[in-house]
């Protein structure tokens, strides 16, 4: 396959600007670890430029009816829809995972588009009976204003349009900042946008180094409202700078996702769909299991069947049919993976598969399975949002709960049981936003996807997906 890769630019009041007389930042096949593009950075006066049309823009949205509002962003999903094929191998390209993903995740971005125009039908208040006679009380719901939202490379179809989707829909205008690594996938959604009939100024696309453009956007008075997907540290800094102008901000940030596997499960499934869950995405996943915790008559048949289907896994680019684990997204992920297999050794721990990077141009790491990894290591700690399994036995429920509750973070969990009182306890006791009973699968475009703790707060998707941004206005008239 020889696919080319798209010319990059900003997107400013309708505008597709290129990268002329502008800073630029190599894009990288990481598969091959070869430049394919360069993205144009905005400067000062572009991001300034993106605030005064959001401004400007938002007035005339928030006054569009809702049936308008839905009819355009359902043409949109029709569009990403009829684009799919190219969007993925764009994405594929930038990004690295295999085509088969890329094509499954542009699919459901479609559903998001498709999901929150129907919401924008359904934005209501109510009337309140008043204490005394003469008066009409309201609750009406609004549009918050101008959005500022951040999100990461590792998923640059879905991760843009849930925000995008919900925050169109009630009525906001957005200025979105994707990330660098993977920007075609993006600027995809907003030529769909566009082409769907989006008035000019509502939706700006713009690039640049991270913390310059956050702290500009962030600092506004126009901006009403931040959204971030992202690591821990960052959603800490955003948050504190949302704060400085008493901004609400919604967080999916990471997670280090257990799997309680207690003696009665059908210990098979939950080994060989662990694997295609922990290592979907090259890892880098925010809601992946990670820490997989058997109860110890169960372990050793666990281990077997997660090292076996670990080890039969094709390994390759992601536009080579039948590829199952595409490259890393850069040479930082590819040295973090060595350096927490190093560690976890170094204490202790044995490799049953895997361990070591490829010997070739691209960024790719073998997948990896540890056991008997020592409460010190690195990787027991941080998210390695990478190639890398812990196996680690437990005996009794108390305990289970205790390890998989250990962490600060709190975004997805896991339980796998044959036993109804048993996955009622372990649903009750995970603390996490999302919990997979039995099953790996846990995003649907009607389900609110959020975490707690460190994980952060807020939903995005399903009916809290669009409350975020919206704000209430209570009127009484006599």
């Amino acid at each position: 396959m020889n696919t080319s890769y798209d010319p990059l630019y900003l997107f400013i009041g309708g505008e597709w600007i290129s990268a002329e007389g502008r800073a630029t930042a190599a894009v990288v096949n990481p598969a091959t670890a070869r430049e394919i593009g360069r993205v144009p950075l905005a400067t000062a006066g572009d991001l300034d430029h993106a605030l005064e049309v959001a401004k400007l823009s938002f007035e005339q949205w928030r006054q569009t009816v809702p049936d308008q509002r839905a009819k355009i962003l359902k043409r949109a999903a029709d569009l990403i829809l009829e684009r799919a094929p190219h969007i993925s191998e764009q994405m594929t390209l930038e990004e690295g995972k295999p085509l088969g993903e890329s094509l499954d995740e542009v699919t459901r971005a479609a559903e998001y588009f498709e999901w929150f125009a129907e919401s924008a039908r359904r934005i209501d208040g109510r009337v309140v009976p008043a204490n005394r006679p003469g008066v009409l009380q309201m609750v009406k719901r609004q549009a918050i204003g101008p959005v500022a939202a951040f999100t990461p490379w590792n998923f640059p179809a879905i991760t843009p349009a849930r925000k995008l989707s919900a925050a169109l829909a009630a009525g906001c205008s957005v200025i979105l900042k994707p990330g660098e690594e993977s920007p075609s996938t993006a600027l995809a959604l907003a030529r769909a946008l566009d082409d769907a009939g989006l008035p000019k100024g509502v939706l700006q696309v713009v690039f640049g180094v991270p913390d310059q453009v956050s702290s500009h956007l962030i600092a506004s008075s126009i901006i009403r409202k931040v959204t971030f997907t992202g690591s821990v540290p960052i959603g800490r800094l955003l948050s504190a700078r949302a704060a400085e102008g008493v901004k609400p901000i919604t967080l999916e940030l990471g997670g280090h996702g257990p799997v309680l596997v207690f003696d009665d499960a059908d210990i098979e499934k939950a080994a060989v769909e662990g694997v295609a869950n922990r290592f979907r995405g090259t890892g880098q996943v925010c809601i992946s299991s990670t820490r997989f915790l058997i109860q110890r008559g169960a372990y050793q048949r666990f281990v077997d069947h997660f090292v076996t289907a670990t080890l039969a896994l094709k390994i390759g680019d992601g536009r080579t049919p039948g590829t199952q684990v595409g490259p890393l997204a850069n040479p930082r992920q590819l040295a973090k993976m060595e350096e927490l297999v190093a560690d976890a050794v170094a204490k202790g721990a044995r490799v049953l598969a895997g361990g070591k990077r490829l010997e070739c141009s691209g960024y790719f790491f073998e997948p990896t399975v540890l056991a008997d990894v020592s409460m010190n290591a690195r990787v027991m700690h941080e998210e390695p949002f990478g190639p890398i399994a812990v196996l680690m036995p437990f005996d009794h429920l108390a305990d289970g709960l205790k390890e998989a509750n250990r962490l600060p973070y709190g975004l997805s969990a896991y339980a796998f049981t044959s036993s109804a009182r048993t996955a009622i306890d372990a649903a009750d006791g995970l603390e996490a936003g999302m919990i997979g009973i039995n099953q790996y699968r846990i995003v649907a475009t009607e389900l609110p996807f959020g975490g707690m703790k460190e994980s952060g707060h807020g939903s995005e998707g399903g009916i809290e997906g669009i409350e975020h941004y919206l704000t209430n206005k209570f009127i009484s008239q006599v």
